[in-house]
């Protein structure tokens, strides 16, 4: 049986290759993230995940304009505060996401697949809002 990291490789494949303009690999990576981060991961890792999720979700960015808030949010080389990990990750992971069919299936999964992990975030909300509103002027 597959790994996790075996599945995201497939997917990152997937997107990575894909001629979407919207670059849904992004939003891949941030789900991932999100979704496999623990206790030994970097607090920036989980910050920009849950950032590009924030912007994904509730804001309808694209995977590039996500891209584009990661690199004006690695200008900044902040110290970002560690968000608590949830127990639940979201109902929706990377194994539902590759058991959609390639194309018109699979990619609006990818999207379905962000808000999962941003739901299972919750509490860590106000404070992805406030960085993006602060860093990144994002309303």
């Amino acid at each position: 049986m597959k790994t996790d990291q075996d599945l995201y490789n497939d997917l990152a494949f997937y997107t990575l290759a894909h001629p979407h303009p919207a670059f849904i690999h992004q939003d891949v990576v941030d789900a991932y993230a999100a979704q496999q981060a623990d206790e030994s991961s970097k607090s920036i890792y989980v910050v920009f995940a849950l950032v590009g999720l924030y912007v994904c979700v509730e804001k309808s960015f694209t995977g590039k304009q996500a891209q584009r808030s990661h690199m004006q949010l690695a200008k900044t080389r902040g110290q970002y505060a560690r968000a608590p990990l949830p127990k639940d990750r979201g109902a929706i992971g990377i194994r539902d996401v590759l058991a959609a069919s390639p194309g018109p299936a699979r990619d609006p999964m990818i999207r379905n697949w962000c808000v999962s992990p941003w739901e299972a975030w919750k509490d860590s909300r106000d404070q992805i809002v406030a960085l993006a509103r602060n860093e990144l002027g994002i309303m």
